[in-house]
This record gives C-alpha cells, sequence and structure tokens, in this order.
C-alpha cells in the first residue's frame, strides 16, 4: 500500500480498525513521506541484508525497508496494529510481523531462526521512553548486527553522538562508544508526526565495532564505574564514587591516583579509556560480584 505517509491514508486506516493511540507506548506514526526512505537507505537495507524493526506502527517505515531488504522482521508490542499491517504490507512476502516486547524477546535465537546467511541491521522509530534501554539490550547481547539505525528524541541523539569529554555526555553515551560508533544521520521536526509530539526528533546510526575501543579486565565493573561516576555529574569523580561505590574515599583517591585521572575531575571530562583505566584498578575489579544498584 502506498501513500502509507499521507495523512489523509492514515486516518482512513486508523478509522477502519477503531486505532486511537497510546501515550503509554509513546505511539507517533511518521506522516512526513521523506523520511523512511532516507531512513531505509542510510540505514543499510539492501539486497542481501534482513532487518530487524521494532515498534512499525502502521507500517511506514516496514513498508520502505522491504523494498530494499531481502527479509524484514518488525517487532510490534500492540496487538491492535497487527490486523492494520496485515492490510498495509499485504504486497509483501518478506515481512514478518512478531507480536511481543523488544526488552523481553530473545533476538540472538530470532536472527539464528529468521536470517540465515544475510547480514543483520536495526532500523527503527523509537518510542521515546524505551530509547536507551532498547538500544542497550542490542549492544549488551553482542548481536550478530552490523548497525542500529534509529529515530529518537533530538536530546537524546545529541546525547548518544557526543564526543566523550564533553558536557553533553552521559553514563549512555560512555556505554555506546565502548561498543559502537554513533553518528547523527539528520534531523525531524515534530510536524513531521502524528499525532506530534512535543519535541524534535533525529536519525542516528550506530556502526557496531568488531572489537570494543578499549581494553578492560572486566566489562560489568566498566559500566559500573560509569554509571557510579555519572551518578551526580556535578560533583568531582572522587566524591561521586565515593558516594556510589562501597570504598571509602582514600581507597578512591588511591585507585584514581594509580589511573592516571585527577580526583577532581568530573564523569563528562573522562575518555572511555580513562573509565576503563579506573575500572582495571585492582580496588575496583574486587566488587565485580557487587550489584552497584545496592550502594
Amino acid at each position: 500500500m502506498e501513500k502509507l505517509s499521507d495523512i489523509g491514508t492514515i486516518k482512513q486506516i486508523l478509522s477502519k480498525y477503531g486505532f486511537s493511540f497510546s501515550k503509554a507506548l509513546g505511539q507517533n506514526f511518521l506522516i512526513n513521506p521523506s523520511v523512511c526512505p532516507r531512513m531505509a537507505e542510510m540505514g543499510g537495507a539492501r539486497e542481501g541484508v534482513g532487518v530487524i524493526e521494532v515498534g512499525p506502527g502502521i507500517g511506514v517505515l516496514t513498508y520502505e525497508l522491504a523494498k530494499r531488504a531481502d527479509k524484514v522482521i518488525a517487532i510490534e508490542l500492540d496487538k491492535r496494529l497487527l490486523p492494520v499491517l496485515d492490510e498495509t504490507l499485504a504486497e509483501f512476502d518478506n515481512v514478518k510481523v512478531v507480536n511481543d516486547d523488544v526488552l523481553k524477546i530473545d533476538l540472538k535465537k530470532l536472527i539464528e531462526e529468521e536470517f540465515d546467511g544475510l547480514d543483520v541491521v536495526v532500523c527503527a522509530n523509537l518510542p521515546y521512553y524505551i530509547t536507551s534501554p532498547v538500544i542497550m539490550k542490542l549492544l549488551e547481547e553482542k548481536l550478530p548486527i552490523q548497525s542500529i539505525t534509529v529515530m529518537v528524541q533530538k536530546e537524546a541523539a545529541d546525547r548518544l553522538c557526543a564526543p566523550l569529554g564533553t558536557r553533553q555526555t552521559g553514563a549512555v553515551t560512555a556505554a555506546v562508544n565502548y561498543y559502537a560508533n554513533a553518528e547523527m544521520l539528520f534531523k525531524v521536526s515534530s510536524g513531521s508526526f502524528m499525532p506530534p509530539p512535543k519535541v524534535d526528533s533525529a536519525v542516528i546510526r550506530l556502526d557496531i565495532h568488531n572489537e570494543p575501543t578499549v581494553e578492560t579486565d572486566s566489562e560489568e565493573m566498566l559500566f559500573k564505574v560509569i554509571k557510579a561516576a555519572f551518578a551526580q555529574r556535578r560533583k568531582t569523580l572522587l566524591n561521586t564514587l565515593s558516594n556510589s561505590m562501597p570504598y571509602e574515599k582514600a581507597q578512591i583517591a588511591e585507585a584514581l591516583s594509580a589511573s592516571g585521572v585527577p580526583s577532581t575531575a568530573r564523569a563528562e571530562q573522562l575518555k572511555l579509556e580513562d573509565f576503563a583505566s579506573i575500572a582495571n584498578e585492582q580496588n575496583f575489579l574486587q566488587l565485580n560480584e557487587i550489584d552497584i544498584e545496592k550502594y
């Protein structure tokens, strides 16, 4: 079904199925006809590629992906959209809609079963409220995927793509940089959606590294240190780490000194190598079995 981004077509389809938007699921459907073709192209949808899409909505992006890729698996949580997608994507035999929660589904198994012999990419218009959890799940599970191209809130895009060592960075910035190279592709205005969100969006691509960008003795401890360091980002590392981890300040000061990181520095000033140096200190490695959430 063409012209899926046409507002009249969307209203007609939604009316036909008695569909109403869910604020809880962060549903905003694209009505800008130029966005999805561009996303599909820049996201790597092409011959020999299988695409995982999260939250297809009524299938506007799915349609463009299916025209280009060998196979598309669209993961949709909202059961109400299943009959809608059956109609809007009826012309394609290379699309499969999976009614499941992307945060709970076994993606490694799905890739093994659905994309045999294909390169795999992720391309999706993510609901704002699950942006970070979805991206981190895709990265942390070390899936056999080449890239993740997603539309997210502009503020989140700025944070994810910010150079480490600058004020815009956060814990998720450092974590993403460990696994991938993040690039801002293009901005999307709020008027490109129905209903329009209160903020603008942006499309970013994460190109997955074959190997992590820094060496660490414990990935788990590296991410604990990153999370603890950004927990109180306005405080110095010495203070925020001592408040978030079960060590005396003197022990933390010793670890920071040994790793070559000033105790007066703040998390936003550090490079990924700095976090790795701290995490590799023996004092911190002893915490590997400790849940940082408890402190």
